[in-house]
């Protein structure tokens, strides 16, 4: 409840609260500012300024209190959790001892895992090392020297066998003559059998040599009936060939003849053309004619109409001056009733004369503006033709113009691009060229490269063969040194383990060949006597092969 406080307006009143405040001195300042108009102030009960207050105040203090609960409350449960976090009896305290104690055990068995890993890894390690020495050496063993040198080893042994058996035999030599001549029968018995076998194999060859020449005769034959068919089958390539060239010009003289009926029909085409158009325009000249004819015969009709339609028109108006005289005189004598009726008859046979001749008027109207139509469309149709003739004449014209030009250009872009093409040709020659050189310079520095390395490799393998070699010949050579020349020489035949010619320049390398033909066995290392059939064509030959 508002309440307003003041004074009239009138004549002014000396306050007496300020003189008592300047007698009694209070020492607080008066409540109302000073050069204020009282009766512009309001006054509220204090009960209704709080009350207001507390209205516009209302939703903040009830945020700050919403704010206070909720912190209140987050520091109770931030609480509780600090307290409850180190109990070990609830459910979570529970659950969380059992996780530590599960994650202990991983950890244990994950360390055990890691140590067996561990050596797991280092025996296959050592595994594997023993496999690539066993693999090395199955290696170094099946390589051709040293293959070479154990079989000079065996053949030392051998012949150290070989000598103990003979001296066995001479040991256990009896002179028992039932046993000589059993030896004897035995020796005899063997010559025999291996004179059988050499007569066997004597016949083997020569029957083989006769299946020899039998196989050099058909292939001979073979290759005869070939040449005789290719000889048949080259004169009818060249007879289809000469058939082939006869029909080609056939063809061409029938195209050309073709050709030459073509470009006849189209200058017949083009002569009738234009005997065509040359008569359609003297028809067209004939129907113009016609029609000036046409135009002039219905003017003459019409003027003819006319003079007649005149004369028709003077005869009824004669008529009617007749009819009028007549009409007067009847009028006379009948009396006042025929004559209104004779009056109508002749207004309405007068109506009826002005209609006809209406009609007339408008029909020959109608007939001359359908005539003056026609013609008017007729020559604006001829101007339109003729004007569309030129009009396509001179696009004709511009298409080849243009055509022309289109193909000179594209002949002209024809030219430039195949002298770019030229151009790039020979740079990507030049540039391959190059490029050729580079690789060849690279090629050879690889392939110095990579005989450096075999030299070095070859320098090895021979270190490690010569130790293995001496030790192996040290070790037979303890029993006796009588049988350690095979192994010697192996020994001394160079590296490569093949059979042909060592390579000086290459460290001493013997390399390996190979037959040309499919099985590709390796060549021996011995030297023929050379062969009685120099010429390698005449060897092909009586050995049957035709490649």
């Amino acid at each position: 409840m508002q309440v307003r406080f003041g004074r009239r307006s009138g004549q002014a009143k000396e306050s007496q609260g300020m003189d008592c405040f300047e007698k009694e001195e209070i020492p607080y300042p008066p409540l109302l500012p000073s050069k204020e108009d009282l009766q512009q102030i309001t006054i509220i009960p204090h009960a209704e300024w709080e009350r207001i207050r507390d209205s516009l105040n209302r939703l903040t203090r009830e945020a700050a209190v919403l704010r206070a609960e909720r912190a209140a409350k987050k520091k109770m449960h931030v609480k509780s959790q600090e307290l409850v976090k180190h109990w070990t009896n609830t459910y979570a305290g529970m659950k969380e001892q059992k996780l530590k104690a599960k994650q202990k055990r991983d950890e244990e068995i994950e360390a055990e895992r890691k140590i067996l890993d561990l050596e797991e890894e280092i025996y296959k390690e050592g595994e594997r090392k023993k496999a690539i020495e066993s693999a090395k050496q199955c290696q170094f063993y099946q390589t051709e020297r040293v293959k070479h040198f154990h079989s000079g080893l065996l053949l030392s042994r051998v012949m150290k066998e070989r000598d103990v058996q003979i001296q066995y035999k001479k040991n256990a030599v009896k002179s028992d003559k039932k046993w000589e001549e059993q030896v004897k029968l035995n020796d005899e018995k063997a010559l025999k059998e291996d004179q059988e076998k050499e007569e066997k194999r004597r016949r083997e060859r020569v029957a083989l040599s006769k299946d020899h020449l039998k196989q050099i005769k058909e292939h001979k034959e073979e290759e005869e009936a070939r040449k005789k068919s290719e000889e048949k089958d080259a004169e009818e390539i060249k007879r289809q060939n000469l058939l082939y060239e006869i029909e080609m010009k056939k063809n061409l003289s029938k195209k050309q003849e073709e050709r030459d009926a073509s470009r006849k029909l189209f200058l017949d085409s083009m002569h009738d053309k234009n005997i065509i158009r040359a008569v359609e325009q003297q028809q067209q000249e004939e129907e113009d004619e016609k029609i000036r004819k046409f135009i002039k015969a219905k003017k003459r009709l019409i003027q003819m109409r006319m003079d007649k339609e005149a004369e028709t028109h003077r005869l009824m108006e004669e008529r009617r001056g007749r009819i009028n005289n007549f009409l007067s005189k009847l009028i006379k004598e009948k009396l006042d009733t025929e004559d209104l009726i004779i009056s109508r008859d002749i207004s309405e046979a007068d109506a009826e004369l002005e209609k006809r001749e209406k009609e007339k008027h408008e029909k020959k109207q109608a007939d001359l503006k359908a005539i003056a139509d026609y013609r008017a469309s007729v020559m604006k149709n001829k101007e339109e033709e003729e004007r569309q003739r030129k009009i396509e004449a001179k696009e004709q014209l511009q298409a080849i113009l243009k055509a022309d030009k289109i193909f000179q250009e594209l002949e002209k872009e024809k030219s430039l691009k195949a002298a770019r093409e030229r151009l790039e040709i020979q740079d990507a020659h030049i540039q391959q060229i190059a490029i050729n050189k580079c690789n060849a310079k690279q090629m050879k520095e690889e392939e110095l490269d990579y005989w450096k390395l075999t030299e070095a490799l070859t320098v090895e393998k021979e270190k490690e063969f010569e130790k293995y070699a001496r030790e192996v010949i040290n070790f037979e050579s303890e029993s006796t040194k009588k049988y350690a020349y095979p192994m010697v020489k192996a020994m001394q035949e160079g590296v490569g383990g093949g059979r042909g010619p060592p390579f000086v320049g290459r460290g001493g390398i013997r390399p390996s060949y190979q037959a040309t033909d499919a099985t590709g066995v390796q060549l021996p290392f011995f030297k023929s006597q050379g062969s009685k059939y120099n010429d390698f064509q005449k060897s092909k030959r009586r050995l049957g092969f035709t490649w």
